[in-house]
């Protein structure tokens, strides 16, 4: 694994308050639900939102900034990521606070625990958070749902840093949903978010619950290696159908598979490198598009640079 030049010194120079851990070029792969990629220049956990402003707003402004949550949803490529790769945690983004018929919850806060929260007092509305493998941060940037509900669904407010260190709050409006997408602005890193839901049966909202969890468990490959769901669903139709058409279930590229259960799945099934899943990922793509004339769109975020030859 190739490491990158050590800035640690030049960003603690710059921003002399940071409380938050300041790492140089370890290993992203285990933070990744594929586990695989290479390293972060320097990956920076901050202590708290004040923390993250203070880093944001020293930094110099052509230095690369990359946010990742839990990993669920991402590839990171070989090569690692070049520049400051930003990871929510702790207490100070991990909280969840109800009052009345609202939800507060953290950037870092799993979907799933969101979910459980709200079935706990007895707020409906939530539920299909259950069935999404990733966190609070990641549902904002892209309208993260399963199961019938969206995030926009819900969302009152959200709250976050911009790469100046500003504080912005984007009403439900302004964060401009649609599907798996976000109009809210590239360089701000959420840290919380409002949600709203309603009164309900706790018995109910748990049972539902538990239905949105035999589905996944019956229905897609979540006990490997995978990032979920690959593809997009094109308009009026089912990214699985299509790649499965185009006879892509089973199929492989070194160490990756197209998932046999789930067929808009991909999985690290044999020490696959990210190049590997990459790769069979645009070869399921241009398959489908040969046979159906669709062009499927990555669900998966892709990030980093690619191996040097």
């Amino acid at each position: 694994m190739t490491a990158f030049p050590d800035i640690t010194p030049e960003i603690r120079a710059a921003a002399p308050g940071l409380r938050g851990r300041l790492l140089a070029n370890p290993s992203l792969a285990d933070l990744t639900w594929f586990r695989v990629g290479g390293p972060a220049q320097v990956l920076f956990t901050p202590a708290d939102e004040e923390d993250l402003a203070h880093l944001l707003e020293a930094l110099d402004p052509e230095l690369p900034v990359t946010v990742i949550g839990l990993g669920s949803n991402l590839i990171v490529r070989d090569g690692g990521i070049p520049g400051i790769t930003i990871r929510l945690g702790g207490k100070a983004f991990g909280s969840v606070a109800i009052d009345g018929e609202t939800l507060r919850a953290g950037a870092a806060v799993p979907d799933m625990r969101v979910a459980k929260s709200a079935a706990e007092a007895s707020l409906a509305g939530l539920a299909f958070f259950r069935g999404i493998p990733g966190s609070i941060g990641g549902a904002l940037r892209m309208n993260a749902g399963a199961h019938g509900g969206e995030t926009t669904d819900v969302l009152v407010e959200a709250r976050g840093i911009d790469r100046t260190g500003a504080l912005r709050r984007f009403t439900h409006a302004e964060m401009g949903f649609t599907y798996r997408h976000s109009e809210a602005p590239e360089d701000v890193i959420f840290t919380s978010a409002l949600f709203r839901g309603r009164p309900g049966d706790r018995q109910d909202i748990e049972a539902e619950m538990d239905r949105v969890t035999a589905a996944r468990e019956a229905a897609q490959p979540i006990r490997e290696r995978t990032g979920g769901s690959t593809f997009k669903n094109p308009p009026g139709g089912k990214a699985w159908q299509l790649v499965d058409a185009a006879g892509c279930r089973g199929l492989t590229m070194g160490g990756a598979q197209v998932s046999e259960m789930h067929c808009n799945f991909l999985i690290n099934r044999n020490g696959a490198t990210a190049a590997d899943i990459e790769g069979l990922g645009e070869e399921v793509r241009r398959r489908v598009r040969e046979t159906s004339g669709v062009e499927l769109h990555w669900e998966i975020k892709r990030i980093g640079l690619n191996a040097a030859a």
